[in-house]
């Protein structure tokens, strides 16, 4: 989420890796301003834990919320259905959880399994509240970076509550680069996303690690915790 994490290459045919044969599929999203490489160590993961996988890519900064939702995500179910799965799992990093509520909001997939959130924006972002209005800022993170402040009327706090199994996961440190950010921030955070901001009601389950905003996803402990999570419906929290 936010600038300055990497360059947002154009987006790319989504495609179904992993093991063909199994039946539950997993649709990663990664977050604002990102690629879907950065989700690279995670879909290894869940490929090894034996999951039919979409890493899905995005243009995060060229489209709004409601736009990803409606056309790239559904891409990303529709092959895990073509592909013969029964249960559909989502994985995502920062604005990807936003991205699946919205799309939930919109059409919701029968076959929709469990969700693990990593660092999502789920009630805004105080980064977002200081820095929207800045020319920087909107030109970097575009229409969907608008739209992720706290304020009541933002599109994470018109979402409401989560009715499917999800399981937040987010960080209370800050990589060096992102201290200006968390600075903005009045409580624990992860330098863009406090740990209170990250809770969503309905939520099945919530943990917090030592962990920062842009490298959560790469974390042994997170991918653990995420496959526990998809497997179990839970944290193993060890």
């Amino acid at each position: 989420m936010f600038f300055m994490n990497s360059a947002c290459a154009l987006s790319s045919q989504p495609e179904i890796r992993g093991n063909r044969d199994a039946t539950e599929c997993v649709v990663l999203l990664h977050g604002l301003a990102r690629t879907d490489s950065s989700m690279n160590s995670m879909e290894k993961a869940l490929i090894l834990a034996g999951y039919k996988i979409v890493n899905l890519d995005y243009p995060s900064r060229k489209k709004t919320i409601e736009q990803i939702a409606a056309d790239e995500f559904v891409q990303g179910v529709q092959l895990c259905e073509q592909a013969g799965a029964k249960q559909i799992h989502f994985v995502t990093h920062s604005l990807g959880g936003i991205v699946v509520r919205q799309a939930m909001a919109r059409q919701r997939p029968e076959n929709i399994g469990r969700v693990v959130m990593l660092s999502p924006p789920n009630q805004g972002s105080f980064v977002t509240d200081r820095l929207r209005e800045w020319w920087l800022y909107r030109w970097l993170n575009g229409p969907a970076g608008q739209e992720l402040g706290t304020e009541d009327d933002s599109l994470p706090n018109r979402l409401g509550p989560v009715d499917y199994p999800v399981g937040v996961i987010t960080g209370d440190r800050h990589a060096f680069f992102d201290a200006w950010f968390a600075s903005f921030i009045p409580e624990k955070n992860d330098g863009k996303v406090s740990v209170k901001e990250a809770g969503v009601e309905g939520m099945a389950d919530f943990l917090v690690v030592p962990e920062t905003h842009p490298f959560i996803m790469n974390a042994d402990r997170v991918i653990k915790e995420t496959v526990h999570f998809l497997q179990q419906g839970k944290f193993s929290r060890q």
